[in-house]
């Protein structure tokens, strides 16, 4: 893993983004005018691996959905790997 602060093991936070939107039947410029951003910048988003804690709570809110819920079980299958070492 290492230092690198971008790191965000098998999971890709703009996809899931992107996929939880369409979930709710929700569009790109309705995310922009609730964070608030541009339009293109919430396809940047959707691009990312990883993202600002700040935004993705920003996110998370609007959307209502715990996007965090995704790296809280990433720790919790690591902690349990090394318990079973």
């Amino acid at each position: 893993m290492g230092t690198d602060s971008t790191y965000s093991g098998n999971i890709h936070i703009g996809h899931l983004i992107a996929v939880q939107l369409k979930r709710d039947e929700r569009s790109a410029s309705w995310l922009a005018r609730q964070i608030p951003c541009t339009r293109n910048h919430v396809y940047k988003i959707f691009r990312k691996p990883s993202i600002d804690c700040a935004l993705l709570l920003r996110i998370s809110k609007v959307m209502q959905f715990n996007f965090f819920q995704y790296y809280t079980q990433e720790v919790s299958k690591d902690l349990a790997k090394r318990v079973g070492e």
